[in-house]
């Protein structure tokens, strides 16, 4: 895509207003009431008037969240779990769905979405370079100056420990059953996905 291209879907983006689903239809698909519907809707719609949320205005309202650290290339794995149309733009349906899921949804609706998230490219597997690069950007947004001192190598070696539980068959990827399956049987890893869902 040329700069021209890409100024050109900026401009379309920005002209394009959006009006979401019916609240009754997002209260069904959704584990919100109607009260906090529309206050998420306002808070949206405030950050973003046109009702779609690109990429760029989705880092800089999350960045906010983690000033210590570098949120960049986290908000942008995220904004990829959250544009499930794949179209650059986060529509409120699609970002209340997902909220619903994280905030209120089963330990098996969650850690579908977590396997959305760490399956970067969606071709249904979690390689150890997809986990590597969620976990680098994670241990980049919590900061240098966590405490106690995060070495280095501490990403790698905790992608290496959760291959070792969850790659079943030693193929080299992570299936969704896989994913599933080990998480829900082990203690440790419940505990260490608990510990991110803040950071969502």
């Amino acid at each position: 895509m040329s700069m021209e291209d890409s100024s050109e879907s900026d401009l379309e983006l920005s002209t394009v207003r959006h009006q979401p689903e019916g609240l009754e239809q997002l209260q069904a698909v959704t584990k919100f009431t109607k009260k906090e519907l529309q206050s998420l809707y306002r808070g949206f719609k405030n950050e973003c008037p046109s009702g779609l949320v690109d990429e760029e205005t989705f880092k800089l309202i999350y960045s906010q969240f983690f000033p210590q650290g570098d949120a960049t290339m986290y908000a942008h794995f995220l904004f990829n779990a959250f544009d499930m149309d794949r179209v650059g733009a986060i529509r409120f349906e699609d970002f209340v769905v997902g909220l619903s899921i994280l905030l209120r949804g089963t330990v098996h609706e969650k850690l579908k979405w977590a396997f959305n998230l760490y399956d970067i490219n969606k071709d249904g597997y979690i390689t150890k370079e997809e986990m590597l690069a969620i976990m680098k950007s994670i241990y980049d947004m919590m900061g240098r100056y966590t405490y106690p001192m995060l070495r280095d190598d501490a990403p790698i070696e905790h992608v290496e420990r959760f291959f070792q539980k969850m790659d079943r068959n030693h193929d080299g990827v992570v299936t969704i059953d896989e994913f599933l399956e080990t998480c829900q049987k082990d203690e440790n890893i419940m505990k260490s996905m608990q510990l991110f869902e803040n950071v969502i």
